[in-house]
């Protein structure tokens, strides 16, 4: 049986023996490759033999796994997992899983950051120290007395309400199942919006949840409102954010995800959006989130061979 890990996934050149040994053990061969394919053709070269495919963010379409013949698990080293046709797999018994829970403390702790950033105007002040001038009578904002809306309350969400309530902030949420934890309130959306200094999401991306902020939404926030956005980058239309945010309809946003996997292009609306703060995709990207990653992976695999699935989506 092969596991082809058929793009990096983070598990380190010198790690790859220790996994590959451990999965031996399993009567499982592992294949590393060390980056990612360049065309359909390379990509198709390296499933067709494929038993388990472990892929992070690389798009697998029913096009391509029709030619992986032997398929019977993918392993997502990632939270979201609608870059999978799952309706392919799910048509053709193929088990799919992903890596639930490796980077909660790591996405909880930039949005947060993120907050702080906007709220503090990190970027603008550090640029006017470089430049060689004063805060020009700049004053910030703390999160303390702050309402923090949080959308979406999975293991992130609930993490960042923990944190947010540290900081001494008033947390209100939105989910489809309303529970019990400490010191939140569950509202409606358009309270939450309507309530909200923060607005936070923290969903997957489903037909449900896609595009669940946009212009309508968008003109319910405060003026003073920021918006962050750590989840999946269809979740927000983000031509109408930006339109929003260089309105004056909310007062900035931070945003670590976006339609497609940067490099953004160079039209893309919010480079040239004020008050913002746009990162390449780095909320999950800690040194100790990857090493929790790299066990649930080879778990994963262990755990599905041994017919006791884990992580299923």
């Amino acid at each position: 049986m092969k596991a082809i890990f058929i793009e990096p996934v983070g598990i380190k050149e010198k790690d790859q023996s220790t996994a590959t040994e451990t999965l031996n053990k399993e009567n499982i061969q592992a294949v590393f490759y060390n980056s990612q394919p360049q065309n359909q053709e390379e990509l198709q070269n390296r499933i067709k033999e494929a038993d388990i495919i472990i892929t992070s963010q690389f798009p697998l379409s029913a096009k391509d796994l029709r030619l992986a013949n032997n398929l019977k698990l993918i392993n997502v080293a990632f939270t979201g997992t609608d870059h999978i046709d799952k309706e392919y797999c799910k048509e053709n018994n193929i088990t799919v899983c992903n890596a639930a829970g490796y980077s909660t403390q790591a996405v909880a702790e930039v949005t947060i950051g993120a907050v702080i950033s906007l709220y503090r105007k990190f970027g603008e002040m550090e640029q006017s120290t470089r430049n060689l001038s004063t805060r020009k009578g700049y004053l910030g904002l703390e999160l303390r007395g702050k309402t923090f809306g949080i959308i979406g309350t999975g293991a992130i969400g609930c993490r960042v309400a923990e944190l947010a309530t540290a900081f001494g902030c008033k947390v209100i949420a939105y989910n489809r199942t309303e529970k019990e934890i400490s010191n939140v309130k569950f509202v409606s959306l358009d309270t939450l919006l309507k309530e909200s200094d923060i607005v936070s999401l923290h969903i997957p991306l489903t037909n449900e949840t896609s595009e669940i902020i946009g212009s309508n939404e968008l003109n319910k926030m405060k003026n003073s409102a920021i918006l962050i956005n750590t989840a999946r980058g269809k979740v927000i239309n983000i031509p109408e954010l930006a339109h929003a945010i260089n309105n004056n309809q909310i007062a900035g946003a931070a945003i670590d995800v976006y339609e497609n996997e940067p490099p953004l292009p160079q039209n893309h609306p919010l480079l040239n959006c004020k008050n913002t703060i746009l990162l390449p995709h780095i909320a999950f990207a800690t040194e100790e989130a990857i090493e929790i990653r790299n066990k649930i992976i080879i778990d994963n695999i262990i755990k599905w061979n041994s017919g006791k699935p884990d992580n299923i989506v």
